[in-house]
């Protein structure tokens, strides 16, 4: 299913079911974070996330008119993938400020070093914020968004049993997942076609 202005719920609507939405959301988010180390979470992202998110924001906002619908829709969508991929958002997390300040600048370029493997194959490593440049001469952004483009035969890999990981290799920053869980593993393949 593709999230389109004619499949989402009108604001009325929204607040009834939200509930029940906001509840699968979170356990379906459950199985779809992944930290790398105590400082680098990635949290893949599905239409069901994807179509709460625009909800959500549609609610906040209330946004009811079509142009702001459309510009949501065009914002969000293409954080759903496709069948041949994995789209992640990463947040670099450090608590406190100055240690967070001193580390966005030393890792400069982490989003091109993040990779997700399906066993018997090579890591594929992400392709950074198609959308805008979230870095800058002094230093990465916090937030990044990631898409994973896998071959065909890994694909069909993952679909049969391989087991999935992730991890991030950048001289200033490397962890690894290591095998994903069975569901985290279920959860991620079912986004594959």
């Amino acid at each position: 299913m593709t999230i389109t202005r004619d499949s989402l719920l009108t604001l009325e609507a929204y607040a009834k079911a939200r509930p029940t939405m906001r509840a699968e959301v979170m356990a379906q988010k459950k199985l779809r974070r992944i930290s790398l180390g105590e400082h680098i979470l990635l949290i893949f992202e599905n239409e069901l996330l994807i179509r709460y998110q625009v909800q959500e924001m549609l609610r906040v906002e209330k946004i009811f008119e079509e142009d702001g619908i459309a510009h949501e829709l065009e914002s969000y969508v293409p954080l759903v993938p496709t069948g041949s991929n994995f789209k992640v958002t990463m947040q670099i997390e450090y608590t406190e400020e100055a240690e967070r300040h001193r580390m966005l600048a030393l890792l400069k370029g982490v989003e091109d070093r993040v990779w997700v493997r399906v066993d018997g194959f090579d890591p594929v490593f992400a392709i950074a914020d198609e959308d805008l440049e979230r870095e800058n001469a002094e230093k990465t952004s916090a937030v990044h968004f990631l898409r994973f483009e896998l071959t065909a035969p890994m694909v069909a890999a993952a679909k049969s049993g391989a087991a999935l990981s992730a991890g991030v290799d950048h001289p200033q920053f490397t962890a690894t997942s290591g095998a994903l869980a069975e569901p985290v593993r279920a959860s991620l393949v079912a986004d594959l076609a």
